[in-house]
């Protein structure tokens, strides 16, 4: 097999993974800074419900015809979009981006887990793990986190994994950008009614519609369409261990927007995980090579 096709086969999906995951916690910050206006259900169905709009136009998703099989997948790929929006908004109102991160990415790792036989994924995946542990325990001095944060992060990271299984699914019986399409709206349905019913006019305000135009953008229309490109290119134990990365990303960006900081500790660890998510995709361009 030649280099350009294993390039084109693990290197590119990689990358837009990554791309995804900068900018969908780029977007999560700006998110957060709007929380006291709307509320949580308001961000949650702004960031959702724009998506939805700015996708259906994109990709106009009429001509879709899918077997029951396909539409029992996509009815639980979109449910999972929405629920884990509204659960990690939850997550970041009460703990720190990258922390949050940190403990939603065990949904992948269970995916990588369930899905790998291979013992150089072990061993990636046990670093990973050993990174997020870090990251929870408390350093002296150090308040504890949040336990509903804690929760809702898990809950999180419980649809992640879904998102990953059956997001593969879809991926394989339509287009990507048309199957993110039509999740957007299944999660629009979940949460813009939610979000209309706590928030109200305060969803109307012009600076909030900016921002949330943005956080659409930024956290859903584009990380989504590339992650379901990727998603039709890796397999979901590769792009499970991808994800890993996601806290290191998340805590550089609530640093940046929104101050956060971590402790010393903490920034070790999530150096853990960044290692143990390049090792992972470098073992995976080396055996498509």
């Amino acid at each position: 097999m030649s280099q350009l096709s294993a390039t084109e086969r693990t290197l590119l999906p990689s990358l837009a993974v990554v791309a995804s995951l900068f900018s969908v916690n780029v977007g999560a910050a700006f998110a957060k800074d709007i929380f006291p206006q709307v509320g949580i259900e308001g961000v949650t169905a702004l960031r959702v419900g724009i998506s939805a709009v700015v996708l259906l136009a994109l990709w106009r998703p009429w001509d879709v015809r899918l077997a029951r099989r396909d539409l029992v997948s996509l009815l639980i790929y979109g449910a999972t979009l929405g629920l884990m929006n509204l659960s990690i908004y939850h997550a970041f109102a009460r703990i720190p981006l990258g922390i949050a991160l940190a403990i939603e990415v065990v949904g992948p790792l269970a995916v990588v887990l369930l899905t790998s036989r291979r013992l150089q994924d072990f061993v990636w995946t046990a670093l990973a793990i050993v990174g997020l542990y870090l990251l929870l325990v408390p350093e002296e001095g150090v308040p504890p986190l949040d336990p509903w944060g804690i929760m809702f992060a898990a809950s999180a990271g419980a649809c992640w994994a879904f998102y990953i299984v059956f997001g593969k699914r879809v991926s394989s019986a339509m287009a990507g950008g048309k199957a993110v399409a039509l999740g957007m709206v299944i999660a629009a349905v979940i949460t813009v009614p939610l979000g209309a019913a706590t928030s109200g006019a305060a969803m109307l305000q012009g600076r909030v519609l900016l921002i949330g135009l943005l956080v659409a953008l930024l956290s859903s229309a584009v990380p989504y369409t590339l992650e379901m490109q990727a998603l039709r290119r890796l397999s979901s134990r590769v792009f499970g261990i991808l994800v890993s990365s996601a806290p290191a990303i998340a805590a550089l960006a609530g640093f940046l927007v929104l101050g956060e900081k971590l402790a010393i500790a903490q920034w070790v660890a999530i150096s853990i995980v960044i290692l143990a998510s390049a090792g992972a995709t470098a073992t995976a361009a080396k055996r498509a090579a």
